[in-house]
Parts: structure tokens; sequence; C-alpha cells
């Protein structure tokens, strides 16, 4: 769905469906909480912060016990460049805590790897369903200064003119660094050269070659410790930013 996918076994499913998972009963330690309890407090609270949910992709496993979503959001402001995603997982079989991570790439998978660059969980405990809102509230108050850093650091590329020697070192440092495999060198070669997208044209830069990574790396997996790896690899020539 539009370049939004999850890492993990499970089956994707609609919205809809996340409400006909039927809850276990409580215990006198456990309190588990529907899955779209857990959702809708994420969405309210985000659109309440002015961030519109444009994409997003939901997932059940373990029979329903297990539930992964990802919510690509923007403000409104540079919808072509970039976003932000917004991670959720809950469990009702005492796996894993109701948890919410946030950033410019997120990974969710059944093998509970779960990280981005802001985290938050819960465990299943008396009084979740009260705490919920004031967590999630937190967390995303912080994608606030998440963006602005994603931000200036995607403006920073823009302006960094890069010469193609130093783009194709670039690709060796993304190699040494595990950003993409030597399989995919030729096609990020390829983007880097002629881009697919006119958007990325417009002179070369450390934001063409960026995105010629990350288009070149679609279909491979590049998880969110690739992710900060290719944006080490870019800073390398922008100041660190």
């Amino acid at each position: 769905m539009n370049g939004l996918s999850l890492h993990c076994g499970s089956n994707e499913v609609q919205r809809d469906q996340l409400a006909l998972v039927p809850t276990p009963e409580a215990t006198e330690t456990w309190f588990p909480i529907p899955h779209t309890i857990l959702l809708d407090h994420v969405e309210k609270t985000l659109e309440h912060n002015g961030l519109k949910i444009v994409h997003q992709a939901h997932a059940l496993g373990h029979e329903g016990n297990h539930y992964f979503g990802l919510l690509e959001v923007r403000n409104g402001d540079n919808a072509h460049d970039f976003s932000l995603v917004v991670g959720v997982r809950n469990s009702h079989d005492q796996t894993f805590p109701a948890g919410l991570v946030i950033g410019s790439r997120v990974f969710l998978c059944d093998n509970l790897a779960f990280s981005g660059e802001i985290r938050i969980c819960r465990k299943h405990t008396r009084w979740i369903e009260r705490d919920l809102p004031q967590l999630v509230e937190v967390a995303v108050g912080r994608l606030s200064d998440q963006r602005h850093k994603q931000e200036v650091r995607f403006l920073t590329y823009k302006q960094k003119d890069l010469a193609d020697d130093e783009a194709h070192d670039l690709v060796i440092q993304a190699l040494d660094a595990q950003v993409i495999p030597a399989t995919k060198i030729p096609r990020v070669l390829d983007e880097w050269r002629d881009p697919r997208h006119p958007e990325f044209r417009q002179g070369k830069t450390a934001w063409r070659w960026f995105n010629a990574v990350r288009k070149s790396s679609r279909g491979a997996s590049i998880g969110c410790r690739a992710g900060r790896r290719l944006c080490t690899v870019c800073s390398t020539l922008t100041a660190g930013c």
C-alpha cells in the first residue's frame, strides 16, 4: 500500500476488521484492551495535533491475539518529500505490552522487534485505559520536535551538491554500513544517474542520492537500523546534521 509494509508474518487486514477480534477477560493482574481502543487513542491524538493519516496498514497474527499497525502521517507541508510513520502494537496473550513507536523509519515484527525514534509501552495492568491517552499524547507531542529535526536534515540534503565521484563513494559507504547489499548497487547508480521521478532530477544533491538508495531498496529489508545508517552515511557530507 503506497510503500507501507509490515515486517511480520501476520495477515494484513482492513481497519474495520479489528473490531471483530474478541478481547479476553481480565484477571486479577492482567487487563487486556481491545486492539481498536489503542488505535482509537492514537488516531484521535494525531488528529488533535493537526496530523493527517494519509496511509495505513494493519495486521493480525496468532489467531488475532497480536496486532500490528502502521500509520503514515503528514502535517500538510512538503507532502511529496517525506512523512513520518507511527507504529502501533497490542497483544491479547501477554506476549508484549501495548506500544507505540514514531519515526522516519519504524520496524514492527512478530519476533518482537519494535523500534523507532520515539517509543512508549504500557503493560496490561490495572488502569491501562486510564493511562493510555496521556502516554499517547506525550509521544505525539515529541513528534513535533522529531518532525522539525527531519525537516532540517532533509533541507540540508537538498542544499548539498554532490559530484558523481562523491556519490559513488557514498554508495560504497552505504555498502560498508550494511544499508544496501552489493546486488543493489547497479540499481542505486541507475537511480542516481537517471531518477525515475522528475522531482529528483533537479540537480545532483545529497537528497537525490538519499532517495536513489531508498527507491532502490524497495523489495529488500531496510528497517529502522538501516534507515539510521543511511542518514549517518549522508551526514558525512552535510556537516553531521
